[in-house]
């Protein structure tokens, strides 16, 4: 049983994967993005899970993956946009250390480039990325330990941030 340094939550385009890659390699330690684990456990891509099984058959092995990652993973995670929504999440979160990575709108559009396929911003992209954030950021900064704004830096520049965060926070092998 572990615990993970770190755990980065955050909306689409806020460099959850990026930053999390690098946090991990920066701390030395393995790097888990549970969207890849639910791809990979489903065989298939998060945006044909959704068309293909739906988005509950998705939120139900997002919950188990996340729920199996927090009480195994002694590294950083990083977990989808959506999954620090549901209840249960949110109470496996409880004793972590969690870093909100908050991007604004007009970088978070920039950012997930909008043509990339996700199944949540179907439609008009950008009403729904902007629908997705009024209701995602409440939740996503009640459960933060840590809150970095990701605004006009580089993802170095953000890990910068984390790491004396979690060294004064006294979190793991954060000293460097």
């Amino acid at each position: 049983m572990g615990a993970p340094l770190a755990v980065l939550i955050g909306a689409p385009g806020a460099g959850k994967s990026s930053v999390g890659s690098l946090l991990a390699e920066r701390l030395g330690v393995r790097f888990v993005d549970t969207d890849a684990v639910i791809e990979d456990r489903a065989g298939k891509a998060i945006g044909d899970i959704f068309v293909e099984d739906g988005e509950n058959t998705f939120r139900e092995l997002e919950r188990v993956v996340v729920a199996e990652t927090l009480h195994t993973a002694t590294g950083v995670v990083a977990l989808g946009g959506g999954a620090a929504l549901r209840e249960e999440t949110q109470q496996e979160l409880a004793g972590h250390h969690v870093v909100y990575l908050e991007v604004p709108f007009e970088e978070a559009v920039k950012r997930v480039g909008l043509a990339k396929a996700r199944p949540l911003l179907a439609g008009n992209p950008r009403a729904q990325l902007k629908k997705l954030l009024q209701e995602r950021t409440p939740v996503y900064e009640r459960l933060a330990s840590t809150t970095v704004s990701t605004a006009d830096q580089h993802p170095e520049e953000i890990v910068d941030t984390i790491v004396l965060g979690l060294a004064q926070s006294g979190v793991g092998e954060a000293e460097e």
